[in-house]
């Protein structure tokens, strides 16, 4: 693929545009790292957090790029640039004007939320596979369906950077996708990263306390999540593959109290659902039972189907069948209003990698591992458990709290194991370069504040491997033992170290009869 540097340029705002220094022939994608530049693409040199990557220009230059974006005034560089005045904003439509805007070809789905967005993406997902008959792709923080191949999107839970999402894009378009699911975290949104992309879409799971050492409120930290709702009516117009005229369609939690705030962003149709408050997708008569859970929807939504708007599923927990009903509110237009395609999507989906999954290596007990990393997503996981739990019997939750993340979160997670866990242990959740000693002593303090007593309800062990393997020794027949925090990721930070770690590696050892020994913290 051959495009000019004008013509990349072209997709920008004229405003952003404030000198430009020559064309060039751009025969490689755009890159922001110098390191990953090819030789014929262009290098978009950014201001990051802890390094300026116009400090890189002359390597990218020397690895092959063709031309170069920054915001910098630059002079004597031996191939063209522009100066922008945001390269960081710029960076996504300057790879979708590359790639030739891949997702102006796709019907696409975004979903953001604190909790949920993994789940919900999967299930949307898998409806619209069955619904189009394989035609959907997904880009969610595990992995990337580009229809004829996978892709992992990174060892942490993250929105892929903007060039990557083009490349997966253009990759589902060339593969003779028409459909695309997209998780958007608030990072993702706020850094620009989802720039270029053309939503017809949006779904909000909820919204609870997360990221406000990043985003500094909750107003701000809403207000990005808000940014793909605003996308919407800024996209291109699109027809589906029956020809038919694709809506713009906010779906939103009626249970959610952000929900009147999101409901106010413009949209051309807007779709609830919900448990406890009315929504077009309501649950109603749940049923929770040993293997499977059901409910309802209302019935006169569905045109035809055998099960007439009846769902059943192996996931657990009321907050998936929230899910769910995201899931059939994203795409009830978009199957026209298949039931019979919804209903084989949603049951076909008995796991999701690292979310309420089930570790089974022959104990007596339940061993489930969950990537419950917010008060709220570990309440919910924590009070479907005790649904699960027969009388007399226990729960065991091992957790900890990130560092150089949200600092209140440790408090307020330590606190709702206190209320919701029988027996809470405190252990080590990516540190990075903060004191373990110190993160722990705060959700200590968490937990004391509930009445909980260290050595009686609750302690603290660092190591990771040696906690689970702690609470695996302490379950007895018929307990629960519950990781979270970790959940599909496979590595854990301290200091500025990136150590092997998968806690469903980390609990089978565990259950076998010795903790995993791969973090620092194991040799004390």
């Amino acid at each position: 693929m051959t495009k000019a540097l004008f013509d990349l340029l072209n997709a920008l705002a004229p405003d952003t545009v404030l000198a430009v220094s020559g064309d060039a022939q751009i025969t490689a994608p755009v890159s922001e790292s110098a390191d990953d530049v090819q030789r014929g693409g262009v290098f978009v040199a950014r201001q990051g957090k802890s390094v300026d990557g116009h400090d890189f220009i002359l390597k990218a230059i020397e690895r092959g790029a063709a031309a170069v974006v920054g915001e910098r005034p630059m002079q004597d560089l031996v191939v063209p640039y522009a100066q922008v005045r945001d390269s960081q904003n710029m960076l996504g439509w300057l790879a979708a004007a590359y790639h030739d805007f891949p997702s102006r070809k796709l019907i696409v789905i975004g979903v953001t939320g604190t909790d949920g967005k993994t789940t919900t993406s999967t299930l949307i997902h898998n409806i619209l596979r069955v619904s189009t008959g394989g035609k959907a792709g997904l880009i969610s923080t595990i992995t990337a369906d580009l229809g004829n191949a996978t892709a992992d999107t990174g060892l942490h839970v993250t929105t892929p950077s903007a060039p990557k999402i083009q490349e997966f894009l253009a990759q589902m378009v060339a593969n003779g996708l028409t459909h695309a699911v997209i998780e958007m975290t608030s990072h993702g949104l706020a850094q620009g990263r989802l720039n270029g992309v053309d939503i017809d879409v949006a779904v909000l799971t909820n919204i609870t306390h997360e990221h406000l050492d990043y985003h500094g409120s909750f107003e701000h930290y809403r207000a990005a999540k808000a940014l793909m709702f605003e996308m919407l009516m800024k996209s291109t117009r699109k027809v589906d593959e029956w020809d038919k005229a694709v809506p713009k369609i906010s779906v939103i939690n009626a249970d959610d109290a952000n929900a009147k705030f999101f409901a106010s962003i413009v949209a051309d149709k807007i779709v609830t659902y919900g448990i406890e408050n009315k929504a077009v997708f309501q649950a109603q008569n749940i049923r929770f039972l040993p293997d499977e859970t059901q409910f309802e929807t209302n019935k006169a939504l569905w045109r035809w189907a055998v099960n007439f708007g009846e769902f059943r599923t192996r996931l657990l927990g009321k907050f998936n069948i929230m899910n769910i009903l995201a899931a059939i509110g994203a795409t009830h237009h978009l199957t026209g209003a298949d039931a019979d395609a919804t209903w084989a999507g949603v049951v076909q989906v008995r796991t999701i990698p690292g979310r309420m999954e089930r570790i089974d290596e022959g104990q007596d007990f339940t061993a489930i591992v969950d990537f419950a990393h917010t008060p709220n997503a570990l309440k919910n996981a924590l009070q479907t458990c005790k649904q699960m739990l027969e009388p007399e019997k226990k729960l065991i939750a091992v957790f900890g709290s990130a560092g150089l993340r949200d600092v209140e979160k440790r408090r307020l997670m330590a606190e709702t194991s206190a209320r919701l866990a029988d027996f809470t242990i405190l252990t080590a959740e990516d540190p990075r370069t903060e004191s373990l000693d110190a993160i722990l002593q705060m959700m200590a303090q968490g937990c004391e504040s509930q009445g909980g007593i260290e050595g009686q309800t609750f302690m603290r062990v660092a190591d990771r491997g040696e906690a689970l393997y702690q609470a695996c020794l302490m379950a007895q027949a018929g307990d629960i033992v519950i990781s979270c925090g970790k959940g599909h990721e496979q590595s854990m930070a301290f200091g500025t170290v990136e150590y092997p770690w998968d806690d469903r590696d980390a609990l089978r050892a565990a259950l076998r009869g010795a903790p995993l020994k791969t973090l620092p913290t194991a040799a004390s």
